[in-house]
């Protein structure tokens, strides 16, 4: 029991980090980005940090902290697929392409994450 209450503070440790930073994007980084720019920056870098992280030793505590805690709470599917319902009442090709953009940003970071994570550079 001890133990699962330990992963729990780990998890609950990175998550509100995490969920205020992401708060703090949209609030100060909306007026200045397109439509959906803030989601798309905060899922970019937390999909970079999870491929970074994935590469590194397997800390149990990092990994939830950073990982399930940090990133997941930083990172978001529901407002990825908001941003994507309101952007297609302007046009179906709209929705279509923020999905494509969110998912080709979210691969190459993710991607670049695991690079860096290895000491590789890009090429």
């Amino acid at each position: 029991m001890m133990a699962e209450a330990r992963r729990f503070l780990w998890v609950a440790a990175g998550a509100v980090p995490g969920a205020l930073l992401r708060w703090q994007a949209a609030m100060l980084l909306g007026p200045d980005l397109p439509p959906g720019g803030p989601d798309l920056l905060v899922n970019g870098v937390g999909s970079l940090l999870l491929g970074w992280l994935v590469t590194r030793p397997a800390r149990q505590d990092l990994q939830l902290l950073l990982g399930a805690g940090f990133c997941g709470s930083l990172t978001t599917f529901s407002s990825w697929m908001l941003v994507t319902a309101r952007l297609q009442q302007q046009g179906f090709v709209m929705g279509l392409l923020w999905l494509a953009l969110g998912l080709a940003v979210g691969l190459a970071m993710a991607w670049l994450g695991q690079r860096l994570g290895r000491g590789q550079r890009p090429s």
